[in-house]
């Protein structure tokens, strides 16, 4: 029933989506784990609230990583599984990995970019890798690749399909135009190919289908296609344990359908989020960027139409009309602030669904 991480083994196949910056924390990671799902921290940026993030930023979110890492596994207990997610395009992506290695994360789950070259990072260590795919030939690119180069099978393969929250792996007119692949097509071609290489290799290769999932029905539904597990994030923020503001709660339990946007976002992927002034303002206008904090390797300052790590920050600590909000696009169906076991027991069916 649940989802195999080295020699652990979750109680359910519920994996909680790194949401950055600052969203999954080691208070929803370590929560989440601790109830029997596997808790993911986000790595971007994870430093925002260090004395001295605003000069040294890079230094800050490692010792901040370390620090998160540490809390969440100690919420989790040893039988947790805790992880980690790193954007290919962050900056300092070889340090950031290298700092979750060193301090012992159970997972690194790695997209927004291809992570071509991430099992040099863990080889030797407990720590697993998956990286993050939106279609059949991205898989087999990143499988072909690993396996040649570094002689290395991937752990496990995370599917997020077009209505997934935050950066996308999509083209934008193809999200704009619903010309994209759904999930489920892109799970059914993972999901055989990965059946292949498993036999190939003699190898277990857990497969996660992310990108909408919203209720028991949906888990069912893909681990019946061959699936492992689901991995889900927007529901997992209005809980009273996501380390998210009050206020950015709110946000999302205040959304509609018509709130949801997608967006142009600085690290040069589309993005869905909430439509709020924020994103009316930049819109209409280039936010005037007097700081960079070296985090994305696409971002140019002279270009960018707004800071990305500014417009999150705010969110987080609740200045929601001047931040950005990432979601699903499931947002408008988060009614209320639960709890993390009460969340996974309605998942898992044990309890009624609230209406």
């Amino acid at each position: 029933m649940g989802i195999r991480v080295g020699n652990k083994i979750s109680k359910y196949p519920v994996i909680q989506g790194g949401m950055g910056v600052g969203v999954s924390l080691h208070s929803l990671a370590g929560s989440v784990s601790r109830e029997g799902g596997i808790g993911v921290l986000a790595a971007v940026d994870i430093g925002y609230k260090e004395p001295d993030f605003e000069k040294n930023p890079l230094e800050a979110n490692l010792r901040a990583l370390a620090k998160e890492i540490n809390l969440a596994k100690k919420i989790a207990g040893e039988e947790g599984i805790i992880g980690v997610n790193v954007m290919v395009a962050l900056k300092n992506y070889d340090k950031i990995v290298m700092e979750c290695v060193k301090n012992k994360a159970d997972l690194i789950i790695s997209g927004a970019g291809v992570p071509m070259d991430l099992p040099k990072y863990v080889t030797g260590s407990d720590t697993k890798i998956a990286p993050i795919v939106s279609s059949l030939k991205c898989c087999k690119l990143i499988v072909n690749n690993w396996y040649k180069k570094y002689d290395y099978i991937p752990d496990m393969i995370i599917i997020e399909g077009p209505m997934a929250g935050g950066h996308l792996g999509f083209k934008a007119e193809e999200i704009f135009n619903n010309t994209n692949q759904s999930l489920e097509d892109i799970a059914i071609e993972v999901i055989s190919y990965i059946k292949t290489v498993e036999e190939k290799h003699n190898v277990e290769i857990p497969v996660i289908v992310a990108g909408g999932i919203w209720d028991s029905n949906d888990i069912r539904k893909y681990m019946k296609l061959g699936a492992a597990g689901v991995q889900m994030a927007t529901r997992f923020v209005t809980t009273f344990e996501c380390d998210a503001s009050l206020e950015f709660k709110k946000a999302y339990l205040a959304a509609d359908k018509n709130d949801i946007k997608i967006i142009k976002s600085p690290v040069g992927m589309p993005g869905r989020a909430i439509n709020n002034k924020f994103i009316k303002g930049v819109e209409e206008h280039r936010e005037c960027i007097t700081k960079c904090y070296q985090c994305i390797k696409t971002c140019k300052i002279e270009t960018t139409p707004y800071c990305i790590t500014k417009a999150l920050i705010n969110a987080v600590n609740g200045v929601v009309d001047d931040g950005l909000i990432f979601c699903g696009s499931n947002v408008n169906r988060c009614k209320e602030i639960v709890s993390v076991k009460s969340l996974l027991q309605e998942l898992m069916g044990e309890k009624k669904a609230c209406a």
